[in-house]
């Protein structure tokens, strides 16, 4: 009789692959955790392995299956309360939608992932999701989004890094 391994075992394995850079294997090892997961009955760490997967699947270019592997996640999340890991699920899939060049569909889904992270309190994060947003703004020329997307992600830094604070003088100048 064989035995399955552990969820937290195949879990920690794909980690170890992904941060090796095998991100087609990496993609496969945390499809298996979720699918393990899932067979545990733990319902949201299967939904956050499938994030994984996601990402692992956008590193290697295969963005519409990065999209597939984390549709609806975001909505398991959305059930339990858990705002930090909704709003991660939704940035993955904006990733996957910038990626296959749906932009007015990703500009969506990070605005949401954006609403969800200030929601959970997660500051940082959501800064780094508002300077994706941002410079999506920007390369479809929509410069005043832009400009107040980033404004918006910045105001709530308490401490900022050097950067953060150069950015933050140049960004509430006023127009």
């Amino acid at each position: 009789m064989l035995t399955r391994l552990p969820s937290l075992e195949i879990k920690e394995k794909a980690e170890k692959i992904y941060q090796a850079g095998d991100y087609p294997s990496a993609a496969m090892a945390f499809a298996e955790a979720s699918d393990s997961y899932a067979n545990d009955g733990d319902v949201l760490m299967s939904a956050e392995m499938k994030n994984n997967q996601s990402v692992a699947l956008l590193r290697n270019k295969q963005a519409q299956d990065a999209l597939d592997a984390a549709r609806g996640t975001d909505e398991i999340f959305i059930e339990a309360g858990d705002k930090r890991r909704q709003g991660m699920a939704l940035a993955n899939q904006a990733s996957a939608l910038e990626a296959l060049k749906r932009f007015t569909e990703a500009i969506d889904y990070y605005a949401r992932a954006g609403e969800a992270l200030e929601k959970a309190g997660e500051i940082d994060l959501r800064v780094e999701v508002m300077q994706l947003l941002s410079a999506l703004y920007l390369r479809r020329l929509k410069l005043m989004d832009a400009i107040i997307t980033l404004q918006s992600g910045l105001a709530a830094v308490r401490e900022p890094t050097p950067k953060q604070r150069f950015m933050k003088m140049l960004l509430f100048i006023r127009l």
